[in-house]
């Protein structure tokens, strides 16, 4: 596990992204309050989706709106047809840890509602 940022870098509800390890990857807390990991780059556009909209538990992405559902990374809406990674979470005291999927797997879901520490 690497730590990646703390709550206090996240928005109530929304995404930053992260570079670690040679990797780029989404960092989203969810409408519940669930933080969540993703890779960034949207599978039909290839653009940033840190960058795109939370609602509830799905990321929107900002060039041609393919959605993406935060817990299985299955796309909700078109035009994406492929799956984005997701990574297993772990929140540790106000610190947000990732563990990279680099088999492909659904990770084990250690994904914890997280709201204090949040930027409006």
């Amino acid at each position: 596990m690497t730590r990646v940022c703390s709550l206090d870098d996240l928005p109530t509800v929304g995404a930053v992204l992260a570079d670690f390890d040679g990797h780029k990857v989404a960092i989203a807390r969810d409408s519940a309050g669930v933080v969540h990991a993703i890779d960034d780059a949207c599978t039909h556009g290839n653009v940033s989706l840190s960058e795109g909209e939370v609602e509830g538990s799905k990321i929107e992405c900002w060039l041609h709106g393919s959605t993406f559902d935060l817990f299985t990374g299955k796309p909700t809406g078109p035009p994406a047809i492929k799956p984005v990674t997701v990574h297993t979470v772990q929140i540790e005291g106000n610190d947000v840890y990732v563990e990279l999927n680099v088999t492909g797997a659904a990770p084990t879901q250690t994904n914890t509602t997280a709201t204090q520490g949040a930027k409006e």
